[in-house]
């Protein structure tokens, strides 16, 4: 499995609604592309901005490309990026993930 790490910064006022169209754009692209296997957002506050971390799951690097293309180290950025004053990390990382397990929460 791949680990497809991107970041960046927007202003706190416009940190849920920026979250909420990642979701509905990249997170949604992203889901529909064969060999995704999942996403996660975390969230850090910084000196009047947001810092977000969105890691995307893959099941091998063809994935990626059938997602991002051949130029899998540049980010995937959207149209209305801009409208949130997004400031983007124009590259991305991967990473092999070597370990991941969750515990289920037991419910009584």
């Amino acid at each position: 499995m791949i680990a497809r790490e991107w970041k960046c910064r927007v202003p706190e006022c416009h940190s849920a609604g920026f979250t909420a169209y990642l979701y509905e754009s990249g997170i949604k692209d992203a889901s529909s592309t064969p060999g995704f296997r999942g996403a996660q957002i975390f969230r850090r506050t910084l000196a009047h901005k947001v810092e977000l971390t969105l890691i995307t799951y893959w099941e091998k690097l063809q994935s990626i490309k059938a997602f991002a293309g051949n130029d899998i180290s540049q980010a995937r950025l959207y149209p209305e990026d801009e409208v949130y004053e997004l400031e983007p990390d124009f590259s991305v990382q991967h990473y092999e993930v070597i370990e991941h397990q969750f515990l289920v929460e037991q419910r009584r």
